[in-house]
């Protein structure tokens, strides 16, 4: 279970507004948070807190397929991303840095920025501020998997080393 402040988007928030692409010159995950989102709302790289959730509503994600993206929110302190849908390659991309992707529609509409919301990734519920719940697909065991060891590269050290 993770619960965060919600920080609120739109549709279509596309990876040059998650990290624009001229930061990219310095690929340092803190230097990609230092400018997370700052296209999409100034106040975020100032104010995003360890634990906070991104909710937006359809195609996030949108765009190039840099993997910087889901570093720079990660790096951030972002711990869940939950939208109506993402683009496919930036759902991927979270997974295998470890970032936690959430696809549930009603949450764009229904949370608003500074909510506090909490995600049970295995029972597939988001929590809202009122006290609501909603219900999404749960990820299937070997992406929570991937999530639970912090990305793909650490998942499969672990798998070679219990060779």
């Amino acid at each position: 279970m993770m619960q965060g402040r919600a920080w609120r988007f739109g549709d279509h928030i596309n990876t040059d507004l998650i990290i624009p692409g001229r930061y990219l010159d310095d690929p340092s995950p803190s230097n990609l948070a230092a400018h997370a989102m700052e296209d999409a709302d100034p106040t975020f790289p100032r104010q995003v807190r360890q634990g906070d959730v991104i909710v937006a509503g359809r195609n996030f994600g949108c765009g190039s397929s840099r993997e910087q993206a889901p570093v720079a929110l990660k790096s951030a302190g972002v711990s869940a991303v939950v939208a109506g849908s993402f683009a496919r390659i930036f759902y991927r991309n979270c997974i295998n840095v470890g970032l936690p992707v959430i696809i549930c529609p009603e949450a764009g509409s229904m949370v608003r920025t500074w909510d506090v919301i909490a995600i049970d990734m295995s029972r597939g519920e988001v929590a809202l501020a009122s006290g609501e719940r909603l219900s999404f697909a749960p990820l299937p065991g070997f992406l929570l998997a991937i999530l639970e060891e912090g990305g793909l590269v650490p998942y499969t050290r672990a798998r070679l080393k219990g060779r």
